[in-house]
């Protein structure tokens, strides 16, 4: 059993400007290799092992740029595209890209979460009057516009429970949550949490329904429990960190992109993450 000065304590793990000032997006697949968005120069995405080895996994095509990643029940990756308002599918054994999701009517699909029947949902940002919306894009590439007018939408996540959806305002510096259901539709809005200071981005939830949130320009990660109260406050060496997941044999690793640093930081946490139990890789 490790003891609590081994845990919440971050490491660097990849080498400093390896990735752009875009990384983003880190997702691991079911057998622990994580991937991030702009590896070495933008529009690609890395591989990274365990041990910090990072290579160019695929180049993402035309213009296309991706930000969120996560993975469906079958193991394919999704890429947010957040130039070409495109939600693609990659079947990791191919690397054939198709486009799962698209809408024109979108400013851009920027982080994305997903539900065990493999319902996608998007943070829609514009960047320019600090609004935003949700998206929802179902298996067979149906996207619904479920929320809009709100601040500038950013991470998005789903509660192990899959009861409630979690979307994070930037500038607004909240998180709000929503009664969400099977069919993913979200209702009975209400303010979850909110900051003094400093930004909001990218966020992932525990298998007990804890949310960690990244603090853009603070340089922290925050636990917060599913009633509202910071558990605890991680301490990274970069500042701008712009999203997490978790990975691991257990899955209670915890890698983060930081976009200063131009790199992945990890620290060990103590509960393993939805997102590590959803796509099988750990058995509570």
């Amino acid at each position: 059993m490790e003891n609590k000065e081994q845990l919440f304590t971050s490491r660097v793990l990849t080498e400093p400007q390896g990735f752009t000032a875009g990384i983003e997006g880190p997702g691991c697949d079911a057998q622990g290799i994580l991937y991030a968005v702009n590896y070495a120069e933008q529009g690609t995405i890395g591989r990274v092992t365990p041990e910090g080895d990072c290579s160019v996994f695929l180049n993402m095509p035309g213009t296309s740029i991706g930000n969120g990643i996560r993975f469906t029940r079958a193991g394919e990756m999704l890429i947010a595209d957040y130039v070409n308002h495109n939600v693609w599918k990659v079947d990791m054994a191919t690397k054939a890209m198709t486009v799962l999701g698209h809408s024109p009517d979108m400013n851009q699909p920027n982080d994305i979460a997903i539900t065990a029947n493999d319902i996608v949902l998007a943070s829609d940002p514009n960047w320019g009057n600090n609004t935003g919306n949700i998206w929802r894009i179902t298996p067979d590439g149906t996207v619904t516009l479920l929320e809009s007018d709100m601040g500038t939408t950013n991470g998005i996540e789903v509660s192990a429970d899959e009861k409630t959806l979690y979307v994070n305002e930037s500038v607004q510096r909240r998180i709000w949550s929503y009664d969400l259901s099977p069919d993913g539709s979200v209702s009975n809005k209400r303010l979850f949490i909110e900051f003094p200071d400093f930004g909001l981005d990218g966020m992932r939830c525990d298998a007990e329904g804890n949310v960690y949130c990244t603090r853009f320009g603070k340089g922290t990660i925050v636990k917060i429990s599913p009633e509202g109260k910071i558990l605890e406050e991680i301490q990274l060496h970069g500042k701008n960190c712009t999203n997490l997941t978790f990975g691991g044999r257990d899955g209670r690793t915890v890698y983060v992109t930081v976009a200063d640093n131009g790199n992945v930081e990890t620290f060990r946490v103590d509960i393993p993450g939805r997102d590590r139990v959803l796509c099988g890789a750990v058995t509570l």
